[in-house]
């Protein structure tokens, strides 16, 4: 009886974690006024913000800091403020700061929540011309202005308290599938931010003069910058270059004019 009784009482609270962890999830909805997107989010603007600026020291270093030339810095600075000034993101409450980093092996491009977005010495020396650079720094404002850095955060609180139920009601082995499974959806979420980002980059690009296109030329400086290493796309955070460059051609035809 003792045996029976720890068990629906470890069911009943494992079945109260799942059930605050969604009521708190469900319940933080609200329409981004700049996407027209419903979304799950738990924090305000204010906090993007403060954790963007408060992540962003951090986030230099692990690059090896800003590049020591501040001509490069400006070419960012001036691209960058073009497409916040020409677009919606100006309408953002956010705070819009662009920073070359010194790392001059790894390609990458990011942006923190609130408006702080990096973009590597590797990247930036590959890119062929200002509409491209554009296209790599409206892609990142597109993760801003959707919200997606706070809207991941919440997915993953709400990820962290239904395993956390599965552990308590049915032991580790349940736990360790119940993470497997949550990956894959957190991976599905990633993959279209990425493709929303992208449709948001070419909306600023054509607002502000840029030529989308070049979001394309891009996309294959990334394939090519791979070295053909390809992993399954229901395995990564990424949709394929193949697969963005079909949304980015949709999404221009879509906004031109």
């Amino acid at each position: 009886m003792r045996r029976n009784s720890g068990i629906k009482l470890r069911l009943l609270l494992a079945v109260g974690i799942v059930l605050f962890s969604a009521i708190k999830y469900f319940a933080s909805s609200e329409v981004n006024p700049y996407t027209g997107r419903t979304q799950h989010v738990n924090i305000s603007p204010k906090q993007e913000i403060a954790i963007g600026l408060s992540s962003r020291p951090q986030m230099a270093q692990q690059y090896g800091g800003l590049y020591p030339d501040q001509k490069l810095q400006d070419v960012v600075d001036n691209i960058g403020a073009t497409l916040v000034n020409s677009t919606i993101a100006k309408k953002t409450p956010y705070r819009y700061e662009f920073h070359l980093l010194r790392d001059p092996n790894t390609i990458n491009a990011f942006a923190l929540p609130g408006g702080q977005v990096f973009i590597t010495y590797g990247l930036f020396k590959l890119l062929g011309n200002k509409d491209e650079l554009a296209g790599v720094l409206g892609h990142e404002i597109g993760h801003v202005v959707g919200r997606h850095s706070a809207e991941r955060m919440a997915k993953q609180n709400l990820t962290q308290g239904l395993l956390s139920g599965v552990a308590v009601g049915g032991g580790q082995g349940a736990a360790q599938s119940a993470a497997a499974v949550a990956n894959m959806i957190n991976m599905k979420y990633g993959r279209a931010d990425e493709l929303e980002a992208d449709e948001l980059g070419v909306r600023f690009l054509i607002a502000s003069h840029f030529q989308p296109e070049q979001m394309i030329e891009v996309m294959k400086i990334l394939k090519k910058a791979s070295g053909g290493r390809k992993t399954p796309e229901f395995q990564s955070t990424h949709p394929s270059p193949d697969n963005r460059i079909a949304h980015i051609k949709a999404a221009i035809k879509k906004y031109r004019k």
